[in-house]
This record gives structure tokens, C-alpha cells and sequence, in this order.
């Protein structure tokens, strides 16, 4: 393997979990919001 393949593979993996906490964080704050907005708590 390369050593610019090995580079890309590896930094690619940091980029993808960016990508997944980012979607769980706005799926949490949209929950968030609105348990706020209907004045239930979110647990």
C-alpha cells in the first residue's frame, strides 16, 4: 500500500465519526427543543 493511500485511509476515519457525532447532536438538540417547547423533560 502506499504511503499517500495509507494517509488518506487513515484520515479518513476522523472525517466519517465528525460526520456521525454531528448528525446525533442535532437529532439530540432538535429533541431537546422541543421537549423544552411542550414543557416535558427530555428523561
Amino acid at each position: 500500500m502506499s504511503p499517500i493511500l495509507l494517509t488518506i485511509y487513515v484520515l479518513m476515519w476522523p472525517v466519517i465519526v465528525a460526520g456521525v457525532l454531528a448528525v446525533l447532536v442535532r437529532g439530540f438538540a432538535k429533541e431537546a427543543a422541543e421537549a423544552r417547547r411542550d414543557g416535558v423533560p427530555i428523561i
